[in-house]
């Protein structure tokens, strides 16, 4: 691994940290977004947009939601938005599988704070990349994560590779990851890395804590194996194309 450098600690309150990089040309071969599509690459963590208190009542409904399910493994997914939840080695929908019980896990508050955080995250990227905040849509997979030392029982639970979020999804433009709990007092491992040429740059989760980033080769990334505990985080992810806007989840 050579050289790992801390980007942010847990203990640090940070303000607004950002480090610019030049952008790969994993763009090039999608279309174009004038006002969007990243010119200005790079990364970037906040302390500053959401409160710790908000942080916890949004780890309750990522609480309440995965434990109507949850992986064999070590990693555990529930996705608002398209109702898709861990469930043992697959995955179920969540709004058909429950059905209307689901008034009983969420209440209309939860996914108006998940919206209002949502809305947050998504204009301070836009100011911190000089884009416009209005031609950026919400795009899947935008998820809750779970993670814990359990071994690994299919290919979905080994969240550790080194990967590219715009060629792994495509659609991605700017990556987004807000963190539910706080690393050495909830987990330890699963430390957010950032793999450069050179060095490892490390963000240990804190809960509130925003880690945001272009997507492309520039900032290839892994997480670390969580060796003890639980860590929770939304990955809320966006893109510059229409087309492949999602909406905010809605509870039917």
């Amino acid at each position: 691994d050579g050289v790992t450098e801390v980007l942010a600690h847990r203990s640090d309150s940070l303000r607004d940290k950002f480090v610019e990089i030049p952008c790969s040309e994993d763009y090039d071969s999608h279309k174009r977004f004038e006002g969007c599509t990243p010119r200005r690459c790079g990364r970037g963590v906040t302390d500053a947009i959401i409160t710790r208190e908000e942080a916890e009542r949004i780890r309750r409904i990522a609480e309440r939601g995965l434990s109507l399910g949850g992986s064999d493994g070590g990693a555990s997914i529930l996705d608002l938005h398209s109702g898709a939840l861990s469930l043992g080695k697959h995955f179920v929908n969540l709004y058909r599988y429950f059905g209307d019980k689901i008034h009983d896990i969420f209440t209309e508050e939860d996914f108006a704070l998940y919206r209002d955080v949502r809305q947050r995250i998504q204009q301070r990227i836009a100011q911190v990349f000089g884009v416009s905040s209005a031609s950026m849509y919400l795009t899947k997979p935008t998820f809750f994560s779970r993670m814990n030392s359990t071994e690994a029982k299919t290919t979905h639970d080994e969240y550790w590779h080194p990967h590219v979020d715009k060629v792994t999804y495509g659609s991605f433009d700017y990556t987004s990851l807000l963190y539910l709990s706080d690393y050495t007092q909830d987990f330890g491992g699963g430390r957010f890395v950032f793999m450069d040429a050179d060095s490892n740059k490390t963000v240990e989760p804190r809960a509130g804590r925003v880690s945001f980033f272009t997507s492309g080769s520039e900032n290839l990334h892994r997480v670390e194996k969580v060796h003890w505990g639980t860590r929770y985080a939304i990955t809320i992810s966006f893109t510059c194309n229409p087309e492949h806007g999602i909406g905010d989840p809605v509870l039917g």
